[in-house]
């Protein structure tokens, strides 16, 4: 078979470990012939492509990013785009696709699916909201550098008997605020499942500075005050529907400051999350649902996604990993509310 793949959306670490499985398991084993589309979905719908050997996959299991370039293109949102793609993969004489993405791209992945192409998903987002996974690859790279990034601030905010607000990615789900505020001691976390009231963080900042201590705040950008309106750069989407988020943890500062009387600041991890080398487990998780994305292609075990499920990967159907977002739940966010303030 000759085989495309694809990498979409936002970038993380360890695609460049599933594409490498896909090829070197796919070639040495199965025979096929790979090809690569570059920049997520604008690949199959231009015809944008690059090699994709044993030669090309050789020494990138460590980098971050993804060889093959990413982008939000929706090709339902382009006229004609599907029967576009469709014939890009048929003159490129592509019988499969593997597309690794988070949500808008295995909806997509979904969608023409069901329109015919024979597509596996492989999930991918450090945000760790997809559902039927209960890991995806690039969070725990993302969750380590935040926890750094604060074990960092916690120095600094002591010596100048400041608060620090630590705002991290997160649209929807606050599953990196919440690891990377538990590991990285953090006395407020803000995630976007549950509204906060501005009065009460100041309150645990106030408890902190009394025990002599300095607070570190940690925010998802998804989080909202209990006003419930969103802080957001501009009312432009992209291409799936989504505002652009950002600025609540300045915000938050600006308040904290105003009612504690204390300076406080504001630290943006930003796109420092989604850069870099991934860490050994997101190597090994990428690897290992790469290797089991190229068996289900070889079985024509079409409109399925490998999934990690405890230990296992399994294999479950697109529309079931799309179909809801994976978010914090009540429990897991009143363990870590013990913490607040303290």
């Amino acid at each position: 078979m000759r085989i495309g793949v694809l990498t979409g959306g936002g970038d993380c670490p360890g695609l460049n470990a599933v594409i490498r499985a896909v090829v070197r398991k796919g070639v040495a084993t199965y025979d096929h012939e790979f090809v690569g589309f570059r920049d997520g979905w604008r690949g199959p719908l231009e015809g944008l492509t690059k090699p994709l050997g044993i030669p090309e996959v050789r020494g990138i299991l460590p980098r971050g990013g993804t060889i093959l370039g990413s982008s939000r293109t929706n090709p339902f949102k382009i006229e004609g785009g599907v029967e576009q793609i469709k014939n890009n993969l048929a003159a490129q004489g592509v019988d499969a696709l593997v597309a690794i993405g988070g949500e808008d791209t295995l909806g997509v992945a979904t969608k023409l699916h069901e329109l015919g192409v024979q597509v596996v998903g492989v999930p991918k987002t450090i945000d760790n909201d997809l559902g039927a996974t209960d890991y995806t690859f690039g969070f725990d790279t993302a969750v380590n550098i935040a926890m750094e990034a604060i074990d960092r601030l916690h120095t600094t905010a002591e010596s100048h008997h400041r608060t620090l607000v630590v705002e991290v990615m997160g649209r929807h789900a606050g599953w990196i605020a919440l690891h990377a505020g538990l590991a990285g001691g953090a006395n407020v976390i803000l995630l976007p499942e549950r509204q906060f009231d501005v009065d009460q963080v100041a309150t645990y900042v106030e408890k902190r500075f009394q025990k002599q201590y300095a607070p570190i705040v940690v925010v998802a950008e998804g989080a909202q005050p209990l006003d419930g309106q969103m802080v957001l750069h501009n009312q432009e989407l992209d291409a799936f529907g989504h505002v652009r988020l950002g600025g609540i943890g300045q915000w938050l500062a600006e308040q904290l400051e105003a009612k504690t009387g204390k300076e406080a600041r504001t630290v943006v991890l930003g796109h420092i999350q989604r850069g870099g080398t991934p860490t050994a487990f997101d190597r090994v998780l990428a690897t290992r649902l790469g290797l089991q994305a190229i068996d289900a292609v070889n079985e024509g075990d079409w409109g399925k996604m490998v999934a990690m499920q405890g230990t296992d990967i399994v294999r479950v159907p697109l529309a079931e990993a799309t179909r809801e977002l994976k978010t914090v739940p009540l429990e897991r966010y009143t363990e870590a509310e013990v913490f607040f303030g303290s």
